[in-house]
């Protein structure tokens, strides 16, 4: 069976193949610039909008490469198309886009070295969801805050994610399975760990974080689109932790899993603590929109090996 083929530096290779040097900034400093993508039924999901923002990320950092958005889109779309087929057709992938500055420097006779540009697909880890799109993910509060915006701004994508890695060891250690929401420094909710926080008041509608505030998530305008369609309110505001904790429904968006249920904070249950009906209604709105039930899909395929074609 051919391996899963990957896309580094102009060569497409063998994932297992694909490398970097270890004087690469994106290594030595965390200095990478990338995008997180998947697909539905072997599309790309919002592949445009995933590249309008990594090419905002890119004039943040200050990263040129040589490849245009067009050479990405056309490069991402053939490595899908290849390596979708390795699968049962009805499964889905991730697709990881990355973008360093290159070798550093000092590791090159004083030289700033050439951007480099990578890209893998993989089979969606639907076991890390299936349960929770069900039971519903717990979340805690943590000491470990947001990055400040004056260290890099809110809307820059980038692989410097220390911060969540903590938190979510933190929040572990608090509630088993539980994830970190992050806070700013003046107490108020930014975000969970790789996702987007969303908020359901009946009195208010749709809540979430200023846009300033958090990363720009494409699940998070889908999930506003979705909610517009519906007729359901929605605004940017300050949250604080009270706000979550009394929130009639809360979900986390996020590209891999789409759409999920929160259903405790602090070790306390929201509600009732189960899903509730808006969730149900936002994530088949969702499958309508993109012809897959990425509920029922989750739990077909939880128990694959990883890796491993269907």
């Amino acid at each position: 069976m051919n391996p899963p083929q990957g896309y580094l530096d102009g060569r497409i290779v063998p994932v297992s193949e694909m490398a970097i040097s270890v004087t690469d900034a994106g290594f030595t400093l965390g200095t990478t610039v990338t995008e997180q993508m998947r697909t539905f039924a072997g599309n790309i999901f919002e592949l445009e909008k995933h590249l309008q923002r990594l090419e905002r990320s890119l004039k943040i950092v200050g990263i040129e490469p040589r490849e245009s958005l067009s050479d990405l889109a056309e490069i991402a779309q053939n490595l899908v198309q290849r390596n979708h087929l390795l699968f049962d057709a009805q499964d889905d992938l991730g697709l990881t886009l990355f973008v360093t500055p290159g070798t550093l420097p000092r590791f090159n006779d004083g030289k700033r070295g050439s951007p480099c540009v990578g890209m893998h697909t993989f089979p969606l880890p639907f076991h890390l969801w299936n349960t929770h799109y069900h039971q519903g993910q717990s979340l805690s509060v943590t000491e470990i805050e947001q990055v400040s915006p004056q260290c890099w701004p809110a809307e820059l994508k980038c692989r410097s994610r220390m911060h969540y890695y903590l938190a979510d060891q933190s929040a572990d250690r608090t509630e088993p399975g539980s994830r970190a929401l992050l806070l700013d420094s003046n107490h108020r909710v930014i975000e969970a760990s790789t996702a987007n926080i969303i908020l359901y008041k009946k009195n208010q509608g749709i809540l979430t974080p200023p846009v300033e505030s958090a990363l720009p998530g494409i699940s998070l305008l889908y999930v506003q689109n979705l909610a517009q369609h519906l007729g359901i309110d929605w605004k940017h505001c300050p949250i604080v932790p009270e706000d979550v904790a009394q929130a009639d429904e809360v979900f986390l968006s996020s590209t891999p899993f789409c759409l999920l249920p929160v259903t405790s904070l602090n070790r306390q249950p929201i509600q009732d603590g189960k899903p509730g009906p808006l969730f149900q209604q936002l994530a088949t709105a969702w499958s309508e929109c993109v012809g897959v039930d990425f509920i029922q899909q989750a739990g077909r395929f939880a128990d694959r090996s990883n890796g491993e074609a269907q």
